[in-house]
Formats: structure tokens, C-alpha cells, sequence
């Protein structure tokens, strides 16, 4: 039954209860500016009254549960706003550093580099005998060729600061994801018994899923959410199953963890491969299957699909690196292919990548169906001789026995190609073409090369002199490798502007010249293109300007969105000081008044003794 004592009681519910709030408003204080806390507030409720005549009597105050103020909902969209600014941040700052090594404006750059160098063959043009002119020639075809060469490296330097980026990350959020897999077995032990709210631990879960969903875009999947109208509209919190997943594959299960697999040592250029390994022990690639957060921008810049050469298949630095490489190609064919057209007492090609008897057009060189001309002068720089040779769908370089069908064929075999019913003179037996260790070379027979004789290749569209690269002004076949021919770097004098050795040709010259405005084909992988050298140069400028353009506004767009997500986050789970302070005042004066409720029935207590006395 009731009595003083329970009065006394009443009051020390109350009392305790104020207690707590103050304790309670202290913690949201002191954690206002922690990142990752939601504020929290105690929910009290009548405790369980007595039941006396004449009805049940109060019995003070009782506190049911201390809770955060946090909705699920508002969370998820400010996960997945972050998720998308953290992405767009990244792809917009490695665009932006991409896009510096492309400073095409007046006086720089290397469109300014390719105009300069066609500058130079106009003046070589103007005096194809000017050494002066062919010393400042091969000056310029270096700075052109350096500077395509750097760009490039740039580029691949990027790409490899990428690849350790990720793996990187992917160690930070293998951390993460175990780490809150530790966390859900010490909320389940915390809640277990259905009376407490692990508050803090939840904050600091949610604070690693922000983190993991900025790093890879991972999502939380729950077994539901309740919603908590009766103590506050602002409170949906999670409860039930537990589950962190990336591209469909769980990295989190429960208290479980799942980690991703890093392994640079299937390519053999380093790169780091990712995967997930099932409990069977199998391993699925999984690089592809990430596409948010910060990851995924890495992994679209530098590609997710690692080839059997090394290389990526996809990624925007890979595409920018074989665009610049089929630029330099065409560069370096085009001018290759021109050049072979001055006289010259000898020719060699490159290593070629493909065999003697493998058909030149299934190769996954340029080389075109049509017909190229073998060209003799005299030392007077008068045509002696001519033989068109033919390159059709099963032309190879050396067949045995040699065949017509065959480039070395066509060039032995016994034909008047002067027309002058003399066996004697003709292109076979001027010139001695072999073909050894994948090295095609042209050669002088010594008694014509002592009488000053020399020959020249004028293509008709084959691009075979391109291609293999005999008589070649420049060295390498991509931008990593393009120089000019180390013979004409050691002795620029070496140049010739000259198309036949007759005193004041300038043919090739002109017709370097002329190649700028030329469409020439640029091949990429199976794919080929016809545009001048400006044009695709400008093209690659372009795609490069383009998305990096597009990621500024869109990163515009996002942070806007990001920032009013972020706010409405803010004003239901953040700390408001001027909120808590006011509530400290009227905890401070519930306080008050619980305490006088005790005083007074101590007085009730010492009246009631003294009756006694």
C-alpha cells in the first residue's frame, strides 16, 4: 500500500530521472561537433502505478530507454549522396590533372610542336641543300617526338598512381568492412536482451558506412526498419539481419567478413587485379563490378579489365593512352612512308612483329591491299628502273620456294622492267632483298652501287614502307617509343628533302609538307580511321576536354545536391547547442523540483517523529 516511503520514492524517480537527462544532454553536448554522433534523448514514462481504493495511485517516473534520434531513410540518401560526390570529386581532380598535359593553346603544346616541325620541311623545301636547315630539321623532330613521348609517360604515371590508389583503398575498406563486422557482434551482445540501445556503437557503425560507401559505393541491406512516431516522427532506425554488399557479392554478413582479393602478379605489367573468393575457393574477378565511390572513379580512369598483353581494356586513361599511341603511329608511318621515297643506297627495316610466311593483311599491322613502286636512279638522279609490287589478302614478305605472291618474290623475279630486251639491267639484278630474323632489308649489288646508283620505295596506298619502317625518318612504333632514326639524330646532314639525287630536288620535302593536310589512316586495335594529323590530334584534345568538362558541371550539380542532403541530415540527427542548452535549463529545474519533493517529505518525516516525542 501507499505510504510516505513511496512518496519518498516519487521523488527519487524524478530526481533520477533529471539526472539522467542532464547526463544524457551533457553527451550530446560534449559530442556536438564528433563526426558520425547523433543526438540522443531519454524517453521516460509513468511507472507502473498501485492499486489502492478509492484507485490506482502514481509512482513516479521510470526511464524506458535512451535512444538516438536517427532515420534510416535520410541516412540512406545522404550515403548515397556522398557516395556520388566522393566519385564525381575524384574523377573531376584526375581529369583536371589529365587534362594539363594537354595545354594546346598559342606557342605550346604539341599541336604547336607539329606545326613547328612542318615549318621546318617548308624551309628544307625552300633549300633542300642547307645543312644548317637539316640540323634544325632533326631539332625539331626531337622536341616533336620528346615531348608526344612525355606526354604519354604522364599519362601512364597517372595511370600507375591509380593502380596503387586502388589498391590502397581496397586495403582501407577490407579495414572497414572487418572492423564492422566486429561492431554488429558487440551491438547484438549490447541489445541482446531487448532492454538497451547501443547508441554510440551504432553511430560509429554508421560512421564506417559513410566511409565505406564514399570508398566503393557499398550498400546496407537490413532486415527492417521501425519506425519510432511515438517518442519522435524524426526516429526510423535499423533492426534485424545485417547486410554490407558490393556489385551483388557480400562483404559484410552478420559479424561475418568477406574481404576483396588484391594480386598484381597474373600481368606482367604490375597492375593491381581484383577479386572475390568464394568459400569454395574459387576467384571471381571483381574489379568490374565496382562503379561508386571513390574506387570506381579510380577504376574507370584506369580500367578494370586487365588483357593478355598487360594492358587494360577499358578505362579512360588506357583509351586517351592507345589514342595517343594510334596518333604517334600515324605519325610516324605517314612520315615513314613518305620518306622512303627518297633515294638511298640501302634499306633495313625494324624487328618486325610477325614471321616471313604470315599473310601481311592478317597481321595486325596497317598494311593495305594495292601496290607499292621499287625505284632505281643513276647517280645523275635518272629513273633506270621501275617494278610495281602487289599486296593482295594472302601476300606474305618470303615464301619457299619464293613465289609471286610473295614480296621478295616479286622483287627476284626475272622481268624487263626497262623494256630494253637486256636481262641485265632490270630491278633483280640491281637490288638484293632479303628477309633474316624478322628483319627486311634491301641492299645494292656492289657493282651498281659503285656507279653511284641508288632506289627509292613510292607507296600507292599499301603503306608497307610505313609499316616496316626501311629507309624511316622516324624510329619506334607508338608515342612510348617514337624518335627520329638515331642515324639522322647522330648526323643530321643525313636528311634528305630529295626525292631522285638530282642537284635541287625537293620532292620529299614538299611533299612532308603536304602530308599535314593529308588524310592518312590511323588504325586502334581493329578499328581504323582516315583524318589528317590535326584533325584526330584534335579529336583526342577534344575527348579529353569534353569529359573532363562534363565532370565539372556534373561535380557542380552533385555537391549541390550533397550540401542539401547533408542539411536535412544535419537537422535530425546533429547536436543543436542552443537545443541542448535549453534543455539543461529545464532538466537543471526538474532537478530542483524532484529534490524539493524530498526535502519536503523529509520535513513530512520529522513532523511525523516529533508527534511521536
Amino acid at each position: 500500500m501507499a505510504s510516505i516511503f513511496n512518496a519518498l520514492h516519487i521523488g527519487y524517480s524524478a530526481l533520477n530521472a533529471a539526472q539522467i537527462a542532464i547526463d544524457t544532454t551533457g553527451h550530446n553536448i560534449s559530442n556536438a561537433e564528433t563526426e558520425g554522433y547523433s543526438r540522443q534523448r531519454v524517453v521516460t514514462a509513468a511507472a507502473y502505478p498501485i492499486s489502492i481504493d478509492p484507485g490506482q495511485r502514481g509512482n513516479g517516473t521510470q526511464i524506458t530507454e535512451i535512444t538516438r534520434v536517427f532515420d534510416k531513410f535520410v541516412f540512406n540518401r545522404y550515403t548515397t549522396s556522398a557516395q556520388n560526390k566522393e566519385y564525381s570529386d575524384s574523377l573531376k581532380k584526375n581529369l583536371e590533372e589529365l587534362s594539363t598535359y594537354f595545354p594546346e593553346i598559342d606557342d605550346v603544346g604539341i599541336k604547336n610542336d607539329m606545326q613547328n616541325y612542318f615549318d621546318m620541311w617548308q624551309s628544307l623545301a625552300n633549300n633542300p641543300s642547307n645543312s644548317s636547315l637539316k640540323v634544325a630539321l632533326a631539332q625539331q623532330a626531337q622536341t616533336l617526338s620528346q615531348h608526344i613521348t612525355e606526354t604519354r609517360s604522364q599519362i601512364a604515371g597517372l595511370q600507375s598512381s591509380l593502380n596503387e590508389q586502388v589498391k590502397v583503398n581496397i586495403d582501407e575498406v577490407n579495414r572497414i568492412a572487418e572492423q564492422i563486422a566486429g561492431l554488429n557482434k558487440s551491438i547484438n551482445e549490447e541489445e541482446a536482451g531487448g532492454l538497451n540501445n547501443a547508441n554510440d556503437l551504432r553511430d560509429q557503425r554508421n560512421k564506417l558506412e559513410m566511409t565505406l560507401s564514399k570508398l566503393i559505393g557499398s550498400k546496407v541491406l537490413v532486415g527492417q526498419i521501425e519506425s519510432r512516431n511515438d517518442i519522435d516522427s524524426n526516429i526510423a532506425i535499423e533492426d534485424g539481419s545485417y547486410t554490407i554488399q558490393v556489385g551483388g557479392f557480400n562483404l559484410v554478413d552478420g559479424h561475418s567478413f568477406h574481404p576483396i582479393g588484391v594480386d598484381n602478379l597474373g600481368n606482367q605489367n604490375g597492375y593491381n587485379d581484383l577479386y572475390y573468393e568464394r568459400q569454395d575457393g574459387v576467384k571471381i574477378p571483381f574489379a568490374s563490378n565496382i562503379t561508386g565511390g571513390k574506387v570506381g572513379a579510380l577504376l574507370e580512369l584506369r580500367g578494370s579489365i586487365i588483357g593478355d598483353n598487360g594492358e587494360f581494356e577499358d578505362g579512360f586513361l588506357q583509351e586517351t593512352l592507345n589514342n595517343l599511341d594510334t596518333f604517334a603511329r600515324g605519325m610516324i608511318e605517314s612520315t615513314n612512308n613518305l620518306y622512303a621515297q627518297s633515294a638511298t643506297s640501302s634499306m633495313r627495316t625494324n624487328t618486325l612483329s610477325f614471321s616471313s610466311t604470315d599473310a601481311l593483311m592478317n597481321t595486325d599491322e596497317n598494311f593495305n591491299t594495292g601496290t607499292f613502286d621499287v625505284v632505281v636512279y643513276d647517280i645523275d638522279g635518272n629513273e633506270v628502273g621501275r617494278r610495281s609490287i602487289t599486296i593482295n589478302d594472302t601476300t606474305v614478305m618470303e615464301d619457299s620456294p619464293l613465289t609471286a605472291n610473295s614480296i621478295i618474290g616479286q622483287m627476284r623475279a626475272s622481268v624487263d622492267d626497262n623494256s630494253d630486251n637486256n636481262a641485265l639491267n632490270d630491278i633483280d639484278d640491281i637490288l638484293t632483298p632479303g628477309f633474316a630474323s624478322n628483319v627486311f632489308q634491301i641492299n645494292l649489288n656492289s657493282s651498281y652501287a659503285s656507279q653511284g646508283y641508288t632506289f627509292a620505295i613510292e607507296d600507292q596506298g599499301t603503306n608497307f614502307a610505313g609499316v616496316t619502317g626501311v629507309n624511316r625518318f622516324f624510329d619506334g612504333y607508338d608515342a612510348k617509343t617514337m624518335d627520329l632514326n638515331t642515324n639522322l639524330k647522330n648526323d643530321p646532314t643525313l636528311i634528305k628533302g630529295h626525292k631522285s639525287p638530282a642537284e635541287g630536288d625537293n620532292q620529299t620535302a614538299l611533299d612532308m609538307v603536304e602530308l599535314q593536310f593529308s588524310s592518312i589512316m590511323f588504325k586502334n586495335g581493329t578499328d581504323t580511321s582516315s583524318d589528317t594529323v590535326y584533325g584526330y590530334f584534335d579529336s583526342l584534345v577534344t575527348k579529353i576536354g569534353t569529359k573532363t568538362n562534363s565532370a565539372i558541371l556534373s561535380n557542380e550539380s552533385i555537391t549541390a545536391q550533397y550540401n542539401a542532403v547533408k542539411q536535412e541530415y544535419d537537422s535530425v540527427s546533429k547536436v543543436s547547442i542552443d537545443e541542448e542548452l535549453a534543455n539543461l535549463i529545464r532538466y537543471q529545474t526538474s532537478y530542483g523540483a524532484a529534490a524539493k519533493i524530498i526535502t519536503t517529505i523529509d520535513q513530512m518525516m520529522t513532523t511525523l517523529l516529533g508527534i511521536k516525542q
